[in-house]
């Protein structure tokens, strides 16, 4: 659905930097690691929540 605000074991806060994430990645210029690094996004923890994450805003909405 929507990216978490925080990071499910850490607490660090990671939902601020989903846009601007994937619409770097989206690009195709730089891969998400460069893109994870220049964002200071430095724990695996919190790093798997942006990667791993599926927007499913647009498949969900119209059954609500």
């Amino acid at each position: 659905m929507m990216v978490p605000v925080r990071c499910f074991t850490c607490g660090k806060v990671v939902g601020e930097h989903w846009e601007e994430f994937k619409q770097r990645t989206r690009e195709g210029d730089e891969s998400p690691e460069v893109v994870l690094d220049n964002l200071g996004i430095e724990r695996p923890c919190c790093r798997r929540m942006l990667v791993s994450h599926k927007d499913l805003v647009d498949v969900v909405s119209p059954y609500q």
